[in-house]
């Protein structure tokens, strides 16, 4: 499959943000954020509803101006890449589509504007599983299809970066199981991705590194493997036999996860954690201790994520207003024609996904 030849493009293809505040009005959606997003790499950016996370991509893209700090794609502000479209590819959400045109016409419309040939088309269409419907009016499209559309528009320049606003809303479970493949496929090239979204399941059997914010401030940064560990499941026992269980604890060194948990603190049931109920039972039976319970408890990455949440969450203030230096206004964006526009990869390697168009009319803060 022929790719369109690449533009010049910064070495370091990191993504990041240092210290970025948005103010709307008296609403404070991004405080003080700092992250960066690795090549090579699907990192989740992740967070509840109204976290501020499509207020820092469209930080990211141009499409707002910060009211501090810097949000950069390989070191450069989104407006002074030469070619954006061919550099980073931007799927935000409730990408719009003309309903009269086909999804053909849609990315012939948008090639010219960075710089693929028209034959491109046909090739991210492939890439995203729409060959059939290649000629069919948007209109009559599904959500799901909608999504893969907005997928192919990102393709279309073949970039090294991909911001991608929660790409999978409206695929089926065989289209997020192809998704999953696709961008860790993208990263494996070496590409950078990053994936907004509100749900740690939906991501964690993606996602290399997680970024987590909450009402615009950053609550975690860390490996998804790092997040595993602290997650690990928990053994609940319950014996008739208190003084025993205490002793069997106490004998075997196991770890006791919240001892002051009140179905705990009667002394007849303890979690464990980092044993196997298989040797807590055979243990208690080698004691000769009658068990009433044994159960394992899979905590889970999304138990840590809402708890990691809920502990971010601040006490009752006066609103917070930014009253530090204002950022620089950003230029107005370069020639691509797509405003803001999406572009990322499609390699004949690859097998999956990347956004679509990136829209320029949202308002609000998420």
């Amino acid at each position: 499959m022929s790719r369109p030849k690449e533009p010049a493009v910064p070495d370091a293809l990191a993504v990041e943000v240092s210290h970025l505040s948005k103010q709307f009005g008296p609403v404070l959606a991004v405080d003080d954020l700092s992250f960066t997003v690795r090549p090579g790499r699907v990192t989740g950016f992740l967070g509840p509803n109204g976290a501020g996370k499509t207020t820092t991509l469209r930080c990211l893209l141009g499409l707002v101006r910060p009211t501090a700090g810097t949000a950069t794609i390989g070191g450069q502000p989104y407006h002074a890449l030469s070619r954006p479209g061919r550099v980073v590819g931007a799927a935000l959400e409730a990408a719009s589509f003309h309903p009269g045109r086909t999804a053909l016409d849609h990315l012939r419309v948008y090639a010219p504007q960075i710089g693929v040939p028209d034959s491109r088309a046909r090739e991210v269409l492939h890439l995203v599983g729409l060959d059939e419907a290649a000629k069919r009016r948007v209109g009559g499209f599904s959500l799901g299809m909608r999504q893969r559309l907005a997928l192919a528009t990102t393709l279309l320049g073949d970039p090294p970066v991909l911001l991608l606003d929660e790409p999978a809303n409206g695929l089926d479970p065989e289209g997020i199981s192809w998704l999953r493949g696709f961008l860790r496929a993208l990263a494996a090239e070496g590409r950078t991705v990053l994936v907004s979204s509100h749900m740690l399941s939906e991501v964690q059997q993606t996602v290399d590194e997680v970024v987590i914010i909450h009402h615009g401030r950053l609550v975690r940064e860390a490996p998804l493997a790092q997040l595993a560990a602290e997650s690990q499941p928990r053994v609940r026992v319950t014996s008739p036999d208190a003084a025993g269980l205490r002793a069997l604890v106490e004998t075997r060194r196991w770890q006791v996860a919240d001892p002051a948990t009140p179905s705990m603190v009667d002394g007849h049931t303890v979690e464990v954690s980092d044993v196997d109920p298989a040797v807590v039972g055979a243990a208690a039976f080698a004691a000769g201790l009658e068990l009433h319970e044994l159960t394992r408890i899979d905590a889970g990455l999304e138990a840590l994520f809402f708890q990691l949440v809920a502990d971010a969450e601040p006490t009752p203030a006066l609103p917070h207003v930014y009253s530090g230096p204002a950022a620089p206004a950003p230029t107005v964006l370069p020639g691509d024609g797509l405003g803001a526009p999406a572009a990322p990869p499609g390699s004949a390697t690859p097998p999956g996904p990347a956004g679509s168009a990136v829209p320029t009319s949202q308002g609000g803060v998420n």
